[in-house]
Parts: C-alpha cells; structure tokens; sequence
C-alpha cells in the first residue's frame, strides 16, 4: 500500500499533523553517521590537542542542544518531552572517521526520529567547525536512521 505525504493536507498546502487522538507511547529512534577527515586531523581530536578544546566533548552537547531544539529548526516537527538522549561518538582510525549514534527517546504522542537525526547532524557539523582550520575536505557521509520504536507502526529496523 503506498503511504500518504503526512505533512500536506487535501488541497496540497503544509500544515502540522494533528496528534492529539495519538495514544502517549514509549517511544525510541537511534541515528547514525559519520564523518571522514584526514588521519592527522583525527588524530588530533584522539590526541585532545586540538586548539579549541575537547572536540568529541563538544560535538556531544551540541547533539544533545540539537535534538532539544529539534522543532525550533524543523518547522512541522512537534515540540517533544524527550526523556533520554545519548550520544555516542568513536573515532574508527581504519577509515578516518568520527561515528556518531544519537538514541532518543520520548513518552508521547509522535516519534523521535527527527531529533535523532538531527542530534547526529549537528554533531557531524559541529565536529566540521572545530576541525576545518586544519581540515576543510572532511565529508559528512552515511547519515540515517537505523532503528525507531513506539507508535501504531511499531519497529523498524535498517537492515
């Protein structure tokens, strides 16, 4: 069966999907991605020489900042009561990159899957900004959602 665009109403105009006869559920979204860099410029953020600080540290409470702030930026995202974020981010030395995995999660009304992908977004861009002085090429590269819970659709999973 092929799915509706949730975000438009009849006569083809924008609105914000109503949710108000949703039932409250738990509800839980994990996003990745990563970022690729120069060896020497992922060295530097494992090293923590970097000149504007702890830059894994900071990525990390901008991903949190960001899924907070989720519908702030998205215009139709709703505004949600998360209840948990964690952020996890690895340098991998084999291809010289940052991994970043961001799982939210809510008890509400619609899913979190905006916030988590958001959440890694900003982190890989804030990674970006600390780095480009040394490294402008990096290239944010394989940013989805991996997993989402809660709600009438029920689990989906990346395969």
């Amino acid at each position: 069966m092929e799915q509706e665009l949730t975000h438009f109403n009849r006569r083809g105009e924008a609105h914000m999907v109503d949710v108000a006869a949703k039932q409250e559920t738990h509800r839980t979204a994990i996003a990745d991605g990563r970022i690729q860099m120069e060896p020497a410029t992922l060295q530097k953020i494992i090293d923590g020489d970097h000149k504007k600080g702890d830059v894994l540290g900071i990525a990390r409470v901008a991903a949190i900042m960001a899924a907070k702030r989720t519908a702030d930026i998205v215009p139709l995202c709703h505004p949600l009561r998360l209840t948990r974020i964690d952020i996890q981010l690895q340098p991998e030395h084999d291809a010289n990159t940052v991994y970043c995995r961001a799982q939210v999660e809510s008890h509400d009304r619609t899913g979190v899957e905006m916030e988590a992908l958001h959440a890694v977004q900003v982190a890989l861009l804030t990674i970006y900004d600390m780095c480009k002085a040394v490294d402008r090429g990096m290239r944010m590269q394989d940013i989805g959602l991996a997993y989402k819970s809660g709600g009438k659709s029920a689990t989906w999973e990346r395969v």
